[in-house]
């Protein structure tokens, strides 16, 4: 049984005569232990999805539903207990530790100050411990990285202990490697814990690995769900992100540049990653690579045979060809 679902759900801006929909029919169903990551063009309405799902804006039509009970029976503290939210947007916090912003997650649970309990202490720290940061309790808040101080906004929901927890760009601020560290650490807190974990992005190629399922947004409207895999060899992909600057490639899960290719060239290679490598290299300088051109690049072990002469670097075979 799904912990959330959606009965055509109509979400958008404004209410009554000046409302404006965004999107309309959705109907989506969250599992437990399940990563869904929330993908689409700018502008087609995740962020206003994210906040309609999490009870802090109206939804237009239809109805949504967590363990059963439509969201709109719940109270504002029932629904503290149930969901977790954190946003994009930067927090700057003076004079606070590690524990401190953690601490904020047990709020729901607490009547007055200082009225935490040994079980809310208990959260804090198992909180802390899973975004590995046992070591930065006692650290000021503002003295983290960009990549530590999201951690800590992760384990603020872990420690709210909410069956659902909703990120709005989590990686929007942070360099690769810690993109690629906050999404598996999602992956693996969903796995472990066996909450239900919905992460709106634009980290379209780090969500095809990470993902357990995609929540493909349409600009034209609607959502497909499915696993990323079948998302992509069923061409939806790359209909909702079709562009005449770039398109999908299927084959390797990247977004390619679609370049002006006047020329045309032959390449063959028994090395798969030279040749995937030389291939991108040539299409950038505007070759189209084709079976039965007149001009032949042979790869080898020691370099690149062009014209019965080896180049040891693309670098350097990019400057024949140009010339």
């Amino acid at each position: 049984m799904p912990i959330l679902s959606t009965y055509n759900l109509a979400i958008g801006y404004g209410k009554a005569k000046t409302k404006s929909i965004v999107q309309q029919g959705l109907n989506l169903q969250l599992f437990k232990g399940e990563m869904v990551c929330l993908l689409g063009p700018n502008g087609c309405g995740k962020s206003t999805l994210m906040r309609t799902l999490a009870g802090i804006q109206k939804a237009h039509e239809g109805k949504i539903t967590i363990d059963g009970k439509s969201i709109a029976e719940y109270t504002q503290k029932e629904i503290a207990l149930k969901i977790a939210l954190v946003l994009t947007d930067r927090v700057e916090v003076e004079n606070a530790t590690v524990w401190d912003i953690v601490a904020l997650g047990q709020h729901p649970y607490t009547r007055w100050i200082g009225g935490m309990t040994e079980k809310g202490k208990a959260k804090i720290k198992d909180a802390i411990r899973l975004v590995n940061l046992e070591h930065f309790t006692s650290r000021l808040f503002g003295s983290l990285s960009d990549g530590e101080k999201q951690r800590v906004m992760i384990a603020k929901a872990l420690a709210q202990d909410t069956p659902l927890i909703f990120l709005d760009e989590p990686t929007a601020h942070l360099d690769l490697p810690n993109r690629v560290e906050i999404m598996m650490l999602l992956h693996k807190l969903a796995h472990e814990t066996g909450k239900a974990i919905i992460i709106s992005t634009h980290e379209l190629d780090m969500a095809l690995q990470a993902a357990d399922r995609i929540w493909l947004m349409k600009s034209r409207g609607g959502v497909v769900s499915g696993v990323p895999e079948d998302l992509v060899l069923n061409g939806t992909f790359n209909e909702v992100f079709k562009s005449d600057a770039y398109y999908f490639n299927a084959t390797n899960g990247n977004f390619s540049m679609n370049y002006t290719l006047s020329k045309k060239i032959s390449v063959s290679s028994q090395d798969k990653t030279k040749l995937y490598w030389t291939f991108r290299a040539l299409a950038r300088a505007g070759f189209s690579v084709e079976n039965k051109a007149k001009d032949h690049i042979e790869i080898t072990e020691k370099g690149w045979m062009y014209n019965d002469k080896l180049y040891e670097s693309i670098e350097s075979l990019l400057g024949e060809l140009d010339g």
